[in-house]
């Protein structure tokens, strides 16, 4: 099951604002989960830790994923949701500064779905959230559940 919540998982509090910002600038009012480390993604992911109670077949519609993140990295935390049959097919966006470009070569390799370098200028980063969130919040088609 797929409920219409959008998970963050960036750990840089002025690119969390940002987001937030840009999401309600382009009146995408979907519930935005904010995760502050990659340890936490997966926890959150796979209903452990402090997300013990929480019921893992209700999987979010998107997920934005900062590479640079403390305990684990962006990429880790990639692999080990593609490496899953639960999350295999779960929408994954990196949302990151990073200008390396071997690291848009692994992030395809182990399955982003799309990676967006986050602008310098506030406002064409307001543009370019609002146009990743209607594109995979309106118009993408997700795969089916049962598969």
């Amino acid at each position: 099951m797929r409920e219409r919540t959008i998970v963050l998982v960036e750990d840089n509090p002025d690119d969390v604002d940002l987001t937030l910002r840009a999401f309600r600038a382009g009146n995408i009012a979907n519930q935005i989960v904010v995760i502050r480390d990659g340890a936490e993604a997966l926890d959150y992911f796979f209903g452990t830790g402090a997300y013990a109670a929480r019921d893992v077949a209700i999987l979010p519609t998107l997920v934005l994923l900062d590479l640079n993140l403390p305990k684990i990295d962006g990429l880790e935390v990639l692999k080990t949701l593609r490496a899953d049959p639960r999350t295999k097919r779960l929408p994954v966006i990196i949302l990151t500064t990073s200008q390396e470009q071997d690291e848009v070569f692994r992030a395809y390799d182990n399955g982003c779905n799309s990676y967006l370098r986050k602008p310098v200028e506030s406002g064409q980063f307001r543009d370019a959230v609002k146009q990743l969130g209607l594109y995979w919040l309106i118009w993408n088609v997700p795969p089916p559940e049962s598969q």
